[in-house]
């Protein structure tokens, strides 16, 4: 999950510098990746913290660190869905089940 974060930052920061809208959209097509391995982490924590209640500071924690990780996903994909309206006049914002490239 980081991994992939790190790397949408990055691509995001290329996309913006280089008006690559292309490139932006793979960046918003990858936010779904994060907040499904996000709700994996959090449900697997959950069952453990269920099974044992020692575990419930780490995994909280955890759980903590996971959130931050996917919002930092989420900042890339807002700097993407900028410079696709920066360069071509459209929005492309991130539905549940589609990415939406003409403002409707």
């Amino acid at each position: 999950m980081s991994e992939i974060t790190i790397g949408m930052i990055h691509d995001s920061l290329k996309a913006f510098l280089e008006n690559k809208p292309e490139d932006a959209l793979h960046v918003v097509s990858m936010d779904e990746v994060v907040d499904n391995l996000y709700n994996q982490i959090f449900r697997e924590l959950i069952t453990f913290m269920m099974t044992d209640p020692r575990t419930i500071n780490r995994a909280t924690r955890l759980i903590w660190v996971a959130h931050n990780i996917e919002r930092a996903a989420d900042r890339a994909t807002n700097i993407c869905e900028r410079v696709i309206y920066m360069v071509t006049g459209k929005t492309a914002e991130v539905g549940s089940d589609r990415i939406n490239h003409d403002g409707t």
